[in-house]
């Protein structure tokens, strides 16, 4: 091929994978809509669409419409509306039989040609792509995965006809072109799509992976989409396995099918609840300095303790996407790579390393620990796997192990107790500072450290999105993770604006960039007046235990009163929400929590997201002392100090698309899990650090397992619903920045998220998107006025 028809056969591959969603490793899991690629259609026809490429369901099934149902969470006249809208004149029950009718017929069976290429291919994709599992690790990982895989591949039994590395052409373009000479190029990329769609878990890991130039293994050993499409026709052809895709099935029309009418019933009914919890803000008190200000992140587990937070003492709580707008990649002290800790949508910016202060004591002691932790686990990772002593070592250790296993089992909370309890090193955070100061001639793809005027606009853009105009002498950034024992998941768990890592160290460093009186200095002439006596903090919140660490080392003695006293409220408030979360009393709540964390056989360590349903973009007192059961995703927003909008562009276009990607990955994997999710974890087995088999092989499963979403093997705990985002603001602010964002409006437009705004200036009256840009309002006794309706574009 000329290299003209070469970029022609690239690009032709990444249109054709443009259908799959991304998938990211397991260690640094990203939630994200599997459907993202089909974002550009209506709902319907996407999950119509996905069907015939990847055979998933698109909508609850019957059962759990009609537990819902019979539960109240559908309204009775919003069901009758919706029908009729859709020209539906039977009972509901009626339409539910008919829907678990149509669910009785079997799906197609599989060529067990194409799955013996599945098999196959699985397993060089597996050896190939270990992130350092392997004991015997693929060799001439380095040359890319076509040349390798082209070495090694005459010693595979399992391909036919492959005697020699000559017997197939040297380069991945060529063996493309040979495998399909006897079809003519304009029917190339439909093919494509079909072989990538085959086994999406690894074909979207390999286009993230690919297209992720940070990535250190993809540096290391280079795969391309080009690569695998062409191991995957040979293998196809030494196994004549077909390669056109199946014939579509064209439905009869275009219409809303009756599981969606069913749907969107259900989610006007959630609305509907969520706008009568919404009430008119009060006018904010002023003068009067609440005794801290919490910002947490907007992940739905924060709006539990937020609530519990604001009732043990005089606290104002925020909410703020969990990267607290520092797109940075972030090295800790004592980690193996940098991770990028932000949301995929943001390019980090700038390189953050932990590195030790002034306290060497702490520091040596952190790594005499360190070091002998990870000699003993490499002690006994040779013993075991070493030919020679794997036998004496298991007879020898078996009793040990056997009774550190019947005390994980028996015992966990006795476990968490010597495990947390016990003082063997310190944090690296209480000896280790982030490196936020610019360092110009550090070596680096990313700059190292953050210039003045780029902590500046950070710490300012984090006032304007909030509407900060009143500090108190205490002010916490709050990053949140998890802790469990015994997960591949627990990335999961993370914060996922910080791209599946913990928030701590984002928080750290917008702490630091706000004590910085460079950066006060500035702030004061950009309006925000930071009192002398405001002490800026980080800390963590454990969403399994709901326990608030205080990032507090560097705090004056002048605030140590202070400091004491929010320590005791957080510990009460923890008390409190684990209580809530786990339905038990006030003394066995946090108990419990800490058991699951240290149980190594609990599948359910914490629900994570499950539930998530709705975003509200306004003030807390829009929601204060609403119980919203941990549902709602909160971020702080306040019109009346963003004249210009753009605090609500930032929010619209950032996390809003963030939120909605979240509540796709829950939505999808709840749906149909064995497609979108990741099925049961008892028959899991993880794979080379990457992701997670069903079984001993086959594709790579994308999205959450079976025990982060139902309550038993049939019902759901997450109830699978689109998201319904609320905003307080004006009607025609909101127009201006969809009309300025076409692909935001693309998401609206095509039912992926259901919005509402509730408008300050028409006196707090609820209007309901409708799309092209026009509104209607919700009627209903919640209203105190009628609106009239908007439309229009942006330039209106």
């Amino acid at each position: 091929m000329t290299p003209e028809e070469t970029h022609y056969l690239d690009d032709s591959i990444e249109r054709a994978a443009e259908n799959v969603g991304s998938v990211w490793p397991l260690h640094s899991f990203v939630t994200a809509n599997p459907l993202s690629g089909f974002e550009d259609r209506p709902f319907h026809r996407a999950v119509a669409d996905a069907e015939q490429l990847f055979g998933g369901r698109g909508y609850p099934h019957a059962s759990v419409f009609r537990a819902a149902w019979e539960r109240g969470q559908i309204d009775p006249e919003v069901l009758a509306d919706e029908l009729a809208a859709r020209g539906y004149d039977r009972e509901p029950e009626a339409l539910l039989d008919e829907l678990e009718a149509r669910e009785d017929s079997d799906g197609e069976e599989r060529d067990p040609a194409t799955e013996a290429v599945d098999r196959v291919l699985s397993k060089w994709l597996a050896a190939f792509l270990d992130h350092g599992n392997a004991e015997w690790p693929m060799p001439d990982r380095e040359q890319g995965f076509y040349a390798a895989w082209r070495e090694v591949a005459p010693y595979d039994d399992e391909v036919p006809g492959l005697n020699s590395p000559a017997d197939v052409p040297e380069t991945p373009t060529a063996a493309i072109e040979a495998a399909l000479s006897d079809y003519p190029q304009g029917e190339w990329e439909p093919i494509f799509e079909a072989q990538l769609a085959a086994l999406p878990g690894w074909t979207g890991f390999v286009k993230q992976r690919a297209g992720d130039d940070a990535d250190a293994w993809q540096s290391e050993y280079p795969i391309s989409l080009t690569d695998y499409l062409a191991v995957r026709l040979l293998l196809a052809d030494a196994h004549d396995a077909p390669l056109e895709p199946a014939e579509p099935t064209e439905p009869a029309d275009d219409a809303v099918p009756l599981p969606e009418v069913w749907l969107t019933a259900w989610e006007k009914s959630h609305r509907d609840r969520l706008l009568d919890a919404v009430s008119e803000p009060e006018e904010r008190a002023t003068g009067d300095r609440p005794e801290a200000q919490l910002v947490f992140c907007i992940d739905t587990r924060s709006e539990i303790i937020r609530r519990h937070v604001e009732a043990v003492g005089d606290y104002e709580t925020y909410g703020y996407a969990g990267f607290f707008g520092v797109p940075m990649r972030y090295q800790s002290y004592d980690g193996e790579t940098a991770v990028d800790a932000c949301p995929p949508v943001v390019d980090a910016q700038h390189r953050v390393e932990d590195r030790p202060a002034a306290d060497a004591a702490d520091r040596e002691r952190f790594d005499r620990w360190r070091n002998a932790l990870t000699a003993g686990k490499q002690t006994l990772k040779d013993l075991k796997s070493n030919a020679a002593t794997a036998f004496s070592f298991v007879e020898n250790a078996g009793p040990w192990y056997g009774a550190a296993l019947a005390a994980r089992t028996l015992l966990p909370g006795r476990v968490y107790d010597v495990v947390h309890d016990a003082d063997y090193a310190p944090d690296d955070h209480e000896f280790c500072e982030p490196t936020v100061d610019h360092e110009p001639d550090a070596d680096g793809d990313l700059p190292s450290g953050l210039r003045l005027d780029e902590q500046v606009e950070y710490a300012a853009s984090a006032f304007e999105l909030m509407g900060w105009e009143e500090f108190a002498r205490l002010v916490v950034f709050t990053g949140h993770a998890s802790e469990t024992t015994n997960n591949p998941f627990d990335s999961s768990l993370d914060c996922g604006a910080c791209a599946g890592n913990p928030g701590g160290p984002n928080a750290r460093v917008l702490a630091a960039i706000c004590n910085d009186p460079d950066v006060q200095a500035e702030l004061r002439d950009r309006g925000f007046d930071v009192p002398e006596d405001t002490v800026f903090l980080a800390a963590e919140h454990n969403t399994t235990t709901d326990e608030v660490t205080l990032y507090d080392g560097d705090a004056p003695a002048s605030h140590q009163s202070d400091l004491e006293q929010l320590r005791d409220d957080l510990e009460r408030a923890q008390t409190r929400a684990a209580a809530e979360r786990t339905e038990a009393t006030d003394a066995e709540g946090v108990r419990e929590t800490e058991r699951r964390a240290a149980d190594w056989a609990e599948t359910r360590p914490e629900w994570g997201l499950a539930g998530n349903a709705s975003f509200v973009v306004g003030p807390r007192e829009l929601t204060a002392d609403e119980d919203l059961d941990g549902r709602t995703f909160l971020h702080s927003y306040d019109w009346r100090t963003d004249a210009d909008g753009d605090a609500l562009e930032a929010i619209m276009t950032g996390p809003l698309v963030v939120t909605q990607w979240i509540n796709n990955q829950y939505y999808f994997a709840t749906v149909d899990n064995a497609v979108y999710g990741s099925g049961s974890k008892v028959t899991q087995n993880p794979v080379g650090n990457v992701g997670v088999y069903q079984g001993n092989g086959g594709d790579l499963m994308t999205g959450l397992p079976l025990q982060s979403l139902y309550a038993d093997a049939d019902t759901p705990h997450h109830q699978p619903l689109r998201l319904s985002a609320v905003i307080h603001a004006p009607v025609d602010r909101v127009n201006d920045v969809l009309g300025s964002h076409d692909q935001l409006t693309q998401l609206l437009d095509n039912g992926w998220i259901q919005l509402t705004v509730v408008d300050p200036e028409q006196d707090h009256a609820a209007l309901h998107y409708q799309g092209d840009l026009e509104w209607a309002p919700i009627r209903g006794e919640r209203e105190t006025v009628e609106p009239a309706p908007v439309s229009g574009t942006a330039a209106d």
